[in-house]
């Protein structure tokens, strides 16, 4: 698997990044015209098969841009590089974008990128070691339980979900691992459960481990998972760059959540995760789409504020700026 990096790097760091990224094959479009670069941090799990699968099916290209996707940890992680021009965009969790906002950073969502199931089993989970004996979310009050970030939407609905169990949200303690980093440290007994998405959902359920929750699903269904993640500044002085790659998202996203293209998008995992190919042709996809649900974002902002994780609400007016 490649290895996930924090991005808050210079850019000569990101261009040294760029042999161990997936881009579009050509290096110019049809008509014989040079393709724009553009580097998108996204993090290296199955959900990134649409930004990937695209890419190589040359959908950027058409919209004269080449992609260079580079691996980080969370979208809140990747917020310093976007800001300092070290990336052009972001694929990541709202709560980077939640945070800049309050901060007034000048950081927008222009679309959405992939939401959980409504219902059915979701696309991530909270899986608990078969030692520990927890099999219920009231249970994981008091317990180490894992997030790939703290204070973000893993642990938010989380604690929601204890609560809705009847067991104490704030008795959670929290832990912040990788999700690549997660299956080992379970099976260490360094934590007593974690919250992933898949690959690690199948794999950690394969080997004996228990499903506690999906808190996505139990306390906001088709909640936005991932958001395209921009700055007003490249919107205001590279207006074509947005648009061109709003309109290239727009059309990957739609092209992955078409069943006749499945099998492309798993090559897509295969090719950029080193997967089994049992794990990559088995794994839930998430519901990919450009269009942003502010419904779901406000309910998980409002959420976030009752537990303490934010202080105050961010503007969605300004955040979000839907291209």
């Amino acid at each position: 698997m490649k290895k996930v990096i924090a991005l808050g790097l210079a850019a000569a760091a990101a261009v040294a990044l760029t042999g161990c990224t997936d881009s579009d094959a050509t290096t110019t479009t049809e008509g014989g015209g040079e393709l724009r670069a553009v580097r998108v941090a996204a993090l290296p799990i199955t959900e990134t098969a649409a930004l990937w699968g695209g890419s190589k099916a040359g959908i950027f290209a058409k919209h004269g841009l080449r992609v260079e996707v580079l691996p980080a940890q969370g979208g809140a992680q990747a917020i310093p590089a976007l800001i300092n021009g070290d990336i052009d965009f972001a694929i990541g969790q709202p709560f980077g974008p939640f945070r800049a906002d309050l901060q007034d950073l000048g950081v927008v969502m222009i679309g959405n990128y992939a939401s959980s199931y409504a219902t059915g089993d979701d696309i991530n989970a909270v899986v608990a070691s078969a030692k520990s004996g927890i099999k219920r979310p009231a249970q994981l009050a008091g317990r180490r339980v894992a997030v790939n970030s703290l204070g973000a939407a893993g642990d938010v609905t989380i604690m929601a979900a204890v609560e809705k169990d009847g067991g104490d949200p704030k008795a959670v303690q929290f832990v912040e691992v990788a999700f690549p980093d997660a299956p080992a440290q379970l099976a260490a007994g360094n934590i007593d459960a974690a919250w992933v998405p898949e690959p690690f959902v199948t794999q950690l359920r394969a080997r004996g481990d228990t499903f506690v929750v999906a808190p996505y699903q139990a306390t906001v269904p088709g909640l936005a998972t991932l958001t395209t993640i921009a700055t007003k500044k490249r919107m205001e002085s590279d207006a074509d760059l947005v648009a061109a790659f709003s309109a290239a998202m727009k059309e990957t996203l739609s092209w992955a959540a078409d069943p006749a293209n499945d099998a492309a998008v798993r090559q897509s995992i295969k090719d950029n995760l080193e997967l089994p190919d049992a794990v990559a042709d088995s794994v839930k996809l998430p519901t990919f789409g450009w269009e942003i649900d502010r419904a779901s974002l406000t309910a998980l902002a409002t959420l976030a504020g009752k537990y303490g994780v934010l202080d105050r609400q961010p503007d969605l007016d300004r955040l979000v700026q839907q291209q």
